[in-house]
């Protein structure tokens, strides 16, 4: 590229190792996260074989990753800047097989606090999506981060089907050990599958700085989301504080059956989910998708606290629960993106993965207290006061602008040619926002699709006059 011309180079497939990257940092992400979720629809009931519980204890050893993971994640991903990424991920699996060691072997409630708060503290969340970023062009990305989330779902769903069938075999120490296995395989997935980058550096699209940090911690629209998803996660772990019980001691279905609701009940809401999700992208309806999603959470919680005494009437609420829930968990990143600046979206997205771990934490805690004070109907009124709180401040919500993120590679160029650039770029019809950091060699961009130039996009080149 000559002094003169800016060429922006724009990808149209996937190398070999981006493949690559998109399977095997996906899986791994899943085996870690199935490893944390598989206790959630069990832990409630198997907790009172322990010394010293207590209804609030068996919250806290609920959610306890929660906390450990919020304070380790953002410190991870920096430190991998620095000594590499898998150094990093290796050195959180083995502290989170560490921590799953802990719990199978403790007998008593604190003892199994401490081995999930160890497991949380194997915090790879932040590194994962930043060896991701290694190994793919911009142009590519934004398919392994889906990857990656699309794992985590999966591994919920998973985790919520295959954790009773588990422990009817071999008991909760005997998942606790399961775990252990999980990351042993993730390990070697690490070091036999994934590629090596041939170089590390910091990407403003995946990964948190603390220049930023302090930016996003005080945008308001931010912010209303980062609640969002604390509030979301506040009320799913407090939820499995008491679903288990009330599935098992007023619906009379035994632990080992329970995955016969959680089955049906996942795929039926996921089919209602989706044709809601895309209407509401089609239509630009967002908001207001939203905010009917968070009032059917809000119902659902109302609906548990009143009737909760038969199976039927338990699976109704619950489909309607997690149709919101999906919504939501699929909608709050998404909005994310569309908010943040395009060069800070890495931080942005940090601080709202903080935020949903630290609301695991309060609500495992939350739960579990409000379960000993008032029971089943305690936890469930959370939920309904939780939900009503979050309804109100997403009614101030602005109607997000139905924008995504795209980055583009434009290599070497000088600080002058990256402000031409900037004017070349926002000209091109669908490009509403647009920042070029001539040190990243990289265009960030914010795009309608619906009218967006693609041809003008992929052709563009500015030039000195």
């Amino acid at each position: 590229m000559t002094q003169n011309e800016i060429y922006i180079k724009v990808a149209e497939r996937m190398t070999a190792t981006e493949v690559r990257a998109s399977v095997t940092l996906p899986v791994i992400f899943f085996l870690r996260m199935l490893g944390l979720f598989m206790i959630l629809p069990v832990f409630a009931l198997y907790a009172h074989n322990l010394q010293g519980v207590t209804p609030t204890l068996v919250g806290v050893a609920i959610g306890a990753y929660g906390l450990t993971q919020a304070i380790f994640q953002i410190p991870f991903g920096m430190l991998s800047d620095r000594i590499g990424r898998k150094p990093v991920i290796l050195a959180g699996l083995i502290i989170f097989a560490i921590g799953s060691g802990i719990a199978a072997t403790s007998h008593t409630i604190l003892g199994v606090i401490v081995g999930r708060g160890v497991q949380g503290a194997g915090a790879i969340a932040a590194a994962v999506m930043a060896l991701a970023a290694d190994l793919t062009r911009e142009e590519q990305r934004t398919k392994a981060m889906a990857a990656i989330g699309i794992s985590i779902g999966l591994a919920f769903a998973t985790a919520l089907v295959v954790g009773p069938v588990l422990e009817a075999w071999i008991g909760v120490p005997g998942i606790f050990w399961l775990t252990v296995l999980l990351a042993v395989i993730a390990i070697s997935i690490l070091y036999l599958f994934v590629p090596q980058p041939l170089r590390s550096r910091y990407h403003r699209d995946a990964e948190a700085s603390p220049e930023q940090l302090k930016v996003v911690i005080t945008d308001t629209e931010l912010l209303r989301l980062d609640l969002g998803i604390l509030l979301l996660h506040l009320i799913l772990t407090a939820s499995f504080v008491a679903l288990p019980l009330v599935l098992r001691d007023e619906a009379g279905l035994a632990s080992s059956h329970h995955w016969r609701v959680y089955l049906p009940v996942l795929i039926l809401s996921v089919g209602i989910m989706l044709p809601f999700l895309i209407l509401a992208e089609k239509h630009r309806a967002m908001k207001q998708a939203f905010t009917g999603a968070v009032l059917v959470l809000m119902l659902s919680q109302v609906g548990l606290y009143l009737w909760h005494s038969t199976l039927f009437e338990i699976v109704l609420l619950l489909i309607a629960m997690f149709t919101a829930f999906n919504f939501l968990e699929a909608s709050l990143p998404s909005l994310i993106s569309k908010t943040a600046p395009p060069e800070q979206k890495g931080s942005a997205l940090g601080v709202f993965s903080t935020s949903q771990f630290l609301g695991a934490f309060i609500g495992g805690a939350l739960g579990g207290w409000l379960y000993g004070r008032f029971g089943f109907s305690g936890v469930f009124l959370l939920g309904a006061a939780v939900s009503l709180i979050w309804l109100l401040v997403a009614l101030t919500m602005p109607n997000p602008r139905h924008l995504m993120s795209h980055m583009i590679n434009v290599g070497k160029i000088t600080e002058e040619q990256a402000k031409q650039l900037v004017e070349q770029l926002t000209r091109i019809t669908g490009v509403a926002e647009a920042v070029v950091i001539a040190e990243d060699g990289v265009a960030y961009l914010k795009i309608d699709l619906q009218v967006l130039d693609h041809e003008a996009l992929r052709e563009i080149s500015a030039r000195k006059e």
